[in-house]
């Protein structure tokens, strides 16, 4: 008996130790040699950078890059902002060139700000370029960013993104855009009638354009008020702070698959908490069908989600899960860049009274002083051409990401699996190179023969809406809400910076101003 058990507590031991040695082997492998075996393909292609670090890759100096240019404002007003929204990026192209290898922790990252790579990128095939390959699923990576997101329109593929993309584009183009009308001038003029109290004084128009560009994705795109989204919004809010401080934390094996942090937890109860919040919304929707108050779930885009959630033929049924994903997709992307988009523009317009005067003058001569109309929203040559600029000075989208599932040629590189392609958009919007050396200038004039012949290059080069098939559903819609919103308050305003106002872009996920963009308004 006493040799039993010591045979078996040897074949235990021996057992163990098989298994922490073949865990060991599998730690090595993915967190030492994989990475070294890529940094060494890409650096025989001529691609340099800074070197793999075990585990944590890049990540500890690029957080202090982060940290430093976030500490103190900028020195001058200047639209030079590259240097500190994306410190990291900045300094790597300086040193090792346009087109750089990186590291997110252990995932390498090809930094690319050559157009010709860019638009090749962005205009391939899914196949070859995809948003997420299956092994990330499989590995839950970007964990974070995908609470926000879900499986939704931005980062789902195949026939299901084919099947998304197409209820998107026919709740957002088109005809559909003029019905959207009168939903965003409303939503418009309930913020003008508050800001009346603020007349001569101060205002942060960031915060403000947060409230209107909530109310109206609500009233447009799920047919409610901002108060039955607010919880949603909130809720999306503190998931993106949650999400922005976990960007660049390196996970350690094994242990990370037991213990879950702080973050980890609180974010999964908000993930929680707006998936109930969006199925309470469609709960009232498919109440008035049933109790008779309307014959069908509607048009808006929550209408068609919904009919799709109840579409008889399986292949075309979206999932309760599917549903809840486009609905986040939607309230976050929707709200967030165009609140970005119009509070950087009224800060362009403010320090620049005589683009200011213009579009004034061009709005009266449009509609006079009344609303404004999907007719003449297409004729605002001035004001497109200006938020065109400020698109391209202040690009609400820091970057786009392309993976390598399968080895693939970009260009003359022969990229191995495993690798993330980033698109630095601000990058390429600054660069003068491609926009000349007044780069960093504010002059919507570059834009007044349209966005193809704003620069010698090809369209790769001006990209705040991405580009090819993965391009933003919403760009028209977006477009539209901007212009409608900055012609109402031209008509009744003209706008000055405040002297608080301390010029600080950062990147929370999106483009913003970290304290605010505080202006004074004058009453016409």
């Amino acid at each position: 008996m006493t040799s039993m058990a010591a045979n078996l507590s040897a074949l235990l031991t021996g057992s163990l130790c098989l298994y922490l040695v073949i865990a060991l082997i599998k730690i090595l492998h993915k967190y030492w040699w994989t990475p070294l075996r890529i940094q060494y393909a890409m650096n025989l292609q001529g691609i340099k950078g800074p070197p793999y670090k075990f585990i944590h890759g890049n990540n500890k100096e690029t957080v202090k890059m982060k940290h430093e240019a976030l500490s103190k404002p900028m020195a001058s007003l200047s639209h030079d902002i590259f240097p500190r929204v994306n410190p990291p990026v900045y300094s790597r192209i300086n040193s090792y060139g346009k087109n750089y290898l990186s590291w997110g922790g252990t995932t390498a990252q090809l930094f690319i700000t050559e157009p010709e790579l860019v638009k090749e990128v962005l205009k391939s095939s899914e196949r070859a370029f995809p948003k997420r390959t299956s092994r990330e699923r499989k590995r839950n990576e970007d964990e974070f960013a995908l609470m926000i997101l879900g499986d939704g329109l931005v980062t789902s593929e195949g026939e299901k993104w084919a099947r998304q993309r197409k209820l998107a584009n026919y709740a957002f183009h088109g005809d559909s855009l003029k019905s959207m009308t009168p939903a965003v001038i409303a939503s418009v003029e309930t913020m003008l009638e508050r800001w009346k109290q603020f007349e001569g004084k101060e205002i942060d128009v960031f915060e403000d354009f947060r409230l209107l560009t909530s109310e109206v994705i609500s009233r447009t795109a799920f047919g409610s008020s901002y108060l039955d989204g607010k919880k949603i919004f909130d809720m999306l809010l503190k998931l993106s702070v949650l999400t922005n401080r976990n960007l660049f934390k390196a996970k350690f094996p094994v242990i990370s698959n037991f213990c879950k942090t702080a973050d980890e937890i609180e974010s999964e109860k908000l993930v929680k908490g707006i998936h109930n919040s969006v199925m309470e919304i469609v709960k009232k929707r498919e109440e008035k069908v049933l109790n008779g108050e309307a014959n069908s779930f509607g048009t808006d885009f929550l209408g068609l989600l919904v009919s799709a959630y109840h579409d008889a033929d399986k292949k075309n049924r979206l999932s309760g899960q599917d549903l809840v994903d486009e609905c986040k997709t939607f309230y976050f992307t929707g709200q967030e860049t165009t609140n970005s988009a119009l509070a950087w523009a009224v800060l362009l317009l403010a320090i620049n009274p005589d683009w200011q005067e213009k579009a004034r003058r061009e709005v009266i001569e449009v509609f006079g002083n009344q609303n404004p109309h999907s007719e003449g929203i297409g004729r605002l040559k001035t004001m497109t051409m200006i938020i065109n600029e400020t698109l391209r000075l202040y690009p609400p989208i820091n970057s786009m990401v392309r993976k390598v599932e399968n080895e693939v040629q970009l260009g003359k590189l022969i990229l191995p699996a495993d690798l993330h392609v980033v698109v630095p958009i601000v990058a390429l919007h600054h660069d003068p190179q491609l926009w000349g050396d007044d780069a960093n200038l504010f002059k919507p004039e570059r834009f007044s023969e349209g966005i193809s012949n704003a620069t010698k290059h090809n369209a790769a080069a001006y990209i705040p809406f991405g580009l090819g098939p993965r391009s933003c559903v919403g760009m028209s819609f977006a477009m539209t809400e901007a212009k409608t919103a900055l012609s109402m308050i031209l008509q009744r305003y003209t706008i000055s910076l405040s002297p608080t106002y301390s010029h600080s872009p950062c990147t929370l996920l999106l483009l913003q101003p970290q304290h605010g963009i505080q202006v004074i308004l004058h009453s016409l």
